[in-house]
């Protein structure tokens, strides 16, 4: 017999609600017919306590700093995987074997040119404009060109949009840069892996040629596995609330791309970097520590602590380690900033102030000052994330269209406005 979660209110009126059991993690009530049987909603200002899909594509547990794609840890598939592999395990369940790999980087590879027109779409910005806002319209203008993928019912449909999502993300980061430098656009190499090909079409000119550096496609290669999904966060749920719509996937893409260029989202590496430059010297951190423990100071310790993580985020621990790697590979090692970064975090881990409020570095601490010594400016990094983060968006896309059980989405609310009330004429309005 299954298990029941009753719920009582008023003179002892009850209900009963049927418990569900994933594979791993909490339980969740199924309070689907809340509203039928009892007249009431829920209240969940920011869905902290809500379920709002099935899902069998990632698992975190925060409390033990744990972070699985489809089973796997984070940790194992950053070290022994690239992109990708990744990529493919996300979109279709399990790690690729030889042929499925080869496969499937082909039709990704067959895939990284866009249409000359979409191209042209650039020269509609600003030089200045932020690239956050070129990928909006770029990525929604999608859907304008390959009208052989749009219907959402056709499974192989689906599959040729993931494809050329994952596949034109880089060019079209990429051209976005390139149009804020005024240089121009370089064309993918295919005989490149998929994060070298994004780094030629960064940092190539027609003037010389680029050869990436294979410590730095690696630790860029890294960075994209980290951020390549994570379970029901803010542009995720925003993808999968646009899909219930109907809407095709290049519009549900550009509204999650809308949605992570938010700072308290996809912008946090570029805040953690911005805290850093203004905290300048390791020598005025405890003036600075000492201001972010003032309520009344208004300063944030950017880059700590996480909405799900309660403890280490694993993803930071590989973040540190890749950090090490490009800055000595770079002759960086004494960077100013790193070194900032790392007095920081050990004064905010000894400290019981952060301690005691779990405040560990999340992998926004480091990327960011990854990416820096890559190359990339600080108002591509959200760009970089949502090249990543793609590959999460269109497999949760797909998810949702694929669930029997998925309906267009539809939150209630507690109404506080004015009750029923009759329009006055004008001549008698106060």
């Amino acid at each position: 017999m299954s298990e029941k979660a009753t719920l009582t209110w008023g003179n002892g009126r009850a209900a009963e609600f049927p418990v569900l059991k994933g594979s791993v993690g909490p339980d969740v009530i199924d309070i689907r017919t809340l509203y039928s049987e009892t007249g009431m909603f829920t209240y969940d200002p920011g869905y902290t306590s809500t379920g709002s899909t099935k899902s069998a594509i990632t698992y975190i547990d925060g409390d033990q700093g744990i972070l699985l794609y489809r089973g796997y840890p984070i940790e194992e598939l950053a070290v022994q995987c690239d992109f990708l592999e990744v990529a493919y395990l996300i979109k279709h369940g399990e790690l690729p074997n030889q042929a499925q790999y080869d496969d499937w980087v082909m039709r990704v590879k067959r895939h990284t040119m866009v249409h000359e027109q979409l191209a042209r779409f650039f020269q509609g910005f600003r030089r200045d404009a932020h690239p956050m806002a070129s990928l909006v319209g770029v990525v929604g203008a999608l859907s304008a060109f390959y009208h052989d993928s749009l219907d959402i019912n056709d499974p192989e449909h689906r599959v040729i949009a993931a494809i050329r999502l994952i596949a034109k993300l880089p060019t079209i980061v990429a051209m976005a840069y390139k149009y804020n430098m005024g240089q121009p656009f370089m064309y993918p190499r295919n005989e490149l892996s998929y994060t070298a090909n994004f780094m030629h079409m960064m940092f190539a000119t027609p003037c010389e040629k680029y050869e990436p550096n294979p410590v730095l496609v690696r630790a860029l290669d890294r960075i994209l596995i980290l951020h390549a999904d994570h379970e029901q966060n803010a542009s995720t749920s925003t993808v999968r609330l646009a899909g219930s719509s109907g809407a095709n996937p290049f519009a549900c893409i550009a509204a999650g791309i809308a949605c992570l260029w938010g700072p308290a989202h996809g912008g946090a590496n570029e805040a953690a970097l911005a805290m850093l430059e203004r905290i300048g010297d390791v020598s005025k951190i405890p003036d600075f520590i000492a201001r972010v423990k003032d309520k009344n100071s208004g300063v944030k310790l950017m880059g700590f602590g996480h909405r799900v993580y309660k403890h280490y985020d694993p993803r930071a621990k590989l973040m540190r380690e890749t950090c090490y790697e490009v800055l000595a590979e770079l002759g960086l090692a004494n960077d100013r900033l790193f070194k900032l970064a790392m007095a920081l975090e050990k004064i905010a881990l000894e400290d019981d102030y952060f301690v005691s409020r779990k405040l560990y570095p999340n992998v926004d601490f480091y990327s960011g000052i990854v990416q820096r010594a890559l190359g990339i400016p600080t108002n591509l990094f959200t760009g970089i994330f949502a090249l990543a983060r793609t590959v999460g968006w269109i497999a949760q896309w797909n998810e949702m269209i694929s669930d029997p059980e998925q309906k267009i989405g539809r939150p209630r609310q507690l109404y506080t406005g004015a009750t029923r009330r009759d329009v006055v004429p004008m001549g008698k309005r106060a």
